[in-house]
């Protein structure tokens, strides 16, 4: 009983912190809360071979190496450009959720699922402090490019932590941050560097596996593993 109650009173104490998380980037999100949100504008901006994640796409999703029946969130899956590939890698006997904040891009996903007839594609739409994923839901989450779109860190990394099952990975791909080399909108845009960014994913409780080299000009790719 003793251990129950300290294991409880350890939980509250993590929820409040991450309840009392102040914003690290206010209003990064703000287009993308937008009801009038352009999804087509989007679309042409994110699907372009100039987009070096677009154009690595299919190794990218390789390299996540995905079997069937496995179980795959895709968070800030935006406008999907990832799902056919983790569709077809855990296959129908799989699950592959499509997990997004901005409603337009939800609206989106929903309706591209079914035109393309993928019922292990399950979209869900999320808050800007939890990715909204069951317990022990599922074995990878991936985030391309929307790390820096966490809000509220401690927080989404809480959750992502749950969603997670027992030595889950975590994959991010975002971008370099490097005064001097990285375009100024990115330094502008972009709140922290890789090495932030490890530090972070490492105190959530989560272990540095390795850095994939795809020979990106731009983006890192780390892999991550719950502890």
């Amino acid at each position: 009983m003793r251990y129950c109650l300290l294991a409880f009173a350890a939980l509250s104490i993590v929820a409040c912190s991450t309840q009392a998380e102040k914003s690290v980037k206010p209003d990064i999100n703000k287009s993308f809360l937008d009801p009038n949100l352009d999804v087509d504008k989007f679309v042409k901006r994110f699907e372009t071979e100039s987009r070096e994640v677009f154009a690595k796409r299919s190794a990218i999703a390789r390299a996540c190496d995905m079997k069937a029946g496995g179980a795959i969130a895709d968070v800030g899956a935006g406008t999907g450009l990832f799902l056919d590939f983790f569709a077809r890698d855990v296959t129908t006997t799989g699950r592959v959720y499509a997990v997004e904040l901005a409603p337009k891009f939800v609206e989106r996903l929903q309706k591209r699922s079914v035109a393309r007839n993928q019922p292990q594609v399950e979209v869900v739409q999320c808050t800007e402090r939890d990715v909204s994923l069951r317990e022990a839901s599922v074995d990878t989450v991936f985030t391309c490019d929307t790390y820096h779109h966490f809000e509220y860190p401690r927080a989404t990394l809480a959750s992502i932590h749950r969603a997670l099952r027992p030595d889950g990975t975590f994959v991010i791909i975002d971008f370099e941050r490097i005064p001097g080399k990285t375009r100024e909108w990115l330094l502008d845009h972009v709140r922290c560097g890789k090495e932030q960014v490890i530090l972070e994913v490492t105190g959530a409780g989560f272990e540095l596996l390795e850095e994939v080299p795809l020979g990106f000009e731009e983006n890192y790719f780390l892999r991550f593993r719950r502890q």
